[in-house]
Formats: C-alpha cells, structure tokens, sequence
C-alpha cells in the first residue's frame, strides 16, 4: 500500500533535540494545514466535538538502511537494548510516529482553510501527517493499562533557573521552555555538569547546563531567518 501525506503540521520546533519525549508533556501548539486535495471542509465537520486527536505520521529526520528488531533507547542510558516493538523508537521498519494532541480551535475562515490549530505537540516542524482520528475516551482511555520497561525509568524532572532579562526575552515562550527544561532533554547517559547544551524553540536557540539537579539557562537569542509560530 502506498500511502501519502493528507497535511502537514508546523510547530516551534526547527530541530530533533528539545521535543517532548512524548505528545502532551509539554503545552507546545501546532497548526495542522491540509495539502490542497484535502481541504474540504465537510472533511472535519463535528471534528469541534472532540477535544483531542491521534495523529499518524513519519520520522522523516530518522531514516536509515534497513532496520534492526533492536534498539538503545535513550531513557535507559543508552546501552541496554530492547524489542523495536516494545518502543516508540522513530528507527523503525516502517517510521511512522503516533501522537495525542488537544483540539484548540477547527479554522473555517483562513486562506488554507480547514486549520486544526492543536496544543501538546512532539512534532518537527514541517512533519507531514498520514491520518487523523478522534480521540474516544471511553476505549482509548484504559485505565488498568501497564507501561512496561518505561515504568521503571522514572522522570526526573530538574529544577529551572532562568534569570529576569531571559525570562523576559522569552515572553510567552517560557511556560513552554521552562517544562521542556524540567524533563530533562539530555540523553540519561550524559551528565556532564561543564557541558553546554543548545536547543531551538520558535526561533530562538536557548543554551543551558545541568548541575545538581538544576538546568541553568546561560542564553536565549535570536535565529536569523527563522520566523516565530
């Protein structure tokens, strides 16, 4: 089966490192525009009812020869290798990305319209989507579920030191850089308490360090050419 894109999603993310491990840990917004065959509004009306989507879409920065039936997931330092299907490893068979996002707003009244503009996105910009379901609670929502491996790496969020004139350079950015810094981006396997570390968020590019705990912004600056969204 050959399948293609039905749209495209642009988030505040230019770059792979400082996404959210997962969809919904951090409040990152997103704008859903369909590619022109699919922008028909009759293709999302009763789509306001539900309050969040499953989004299936690809890995395109993670492409590779081949495919290996194991991986190193990072939350587990690195070097303990697990089943490819027992994780959400974008090094797949097939590099396809599953993610939950909450409904803001359905545009009718935009150029591109229909918009789906989203929150709790943990996508590269410019990632392009293959479907879009509704989310059902009341199967998808399981209640006594178990999350394997995953349940014995705890998250070990880190304390935030942003000072004023950052934090004001940030403007309302910072909700947003302030919990992407608390999970803790680093691979577990690095913890290096010199080491500077950069990420990119909606077009700025924010240096930090981790000491004792706690991620210490050094810099937040402007990215030349590149648009805020």
């Amino acid at each position: 089966m050959n399948i293609e894109p039905i749209a495209v999603i642009h988030t505040p993310y230019a770059t792979k490192f400082g996404i959210p491990r997962q969809s919904g840990l951090a409040e990152t917004p997103g704008r859903i525009v369909f590619e022109k065959e699919y922008r028909v509004p009759e293709a999302v009306r009763g789509l306001e009812a539900y309050s969040h989507l499953w989004l299936i879409w690809e890995f395109t920065e993670a492409k590779s020869e081949g495919w290996s039936p194991t991986v190193r997931p990072p939350r587990l330092g690195g070097n303990r290798r697990v089943g490819v299907f027992a994780t959400r490893s974008p090094f797949r068979p097939n590099s396809l990305g599953l993610s939950c996002v909450k409904i803001e707003r359905v545009a009718l009244d935009e150029p591109d319209a229909p918009v789906i503009y989203v929150r709790g996105a943990d996508l590269l910009d410019g990632t392009p989507i293959y479907d879009i379901k509704p989310y059902l609670p009341f199967t998808d929502a399981v209640t006594d579920a178990v999350g394997g491996f995953s349940e014995d790496v705890k998250a070990q969020r880190l304390s935030v030191d942003i000072p004023g004139p950052l934090r004001e350079a940030l403007g309302g950015d910072l909700p947003v850089v302030t919990e992407l810094l608390a999970q803790d981006p680093r691979p577990h396997y690095q913890d290096d308490p010199d080491r500077e570390y950069r990420f990119e968020y909606n077009g700025q590019r924010i240096a930090f360090r981790v000491e004792n705990g706690t991620a210490y912004v050094l810099s937040a600056e402007k990215i030349s050419g590149q648009k805020a969204r």
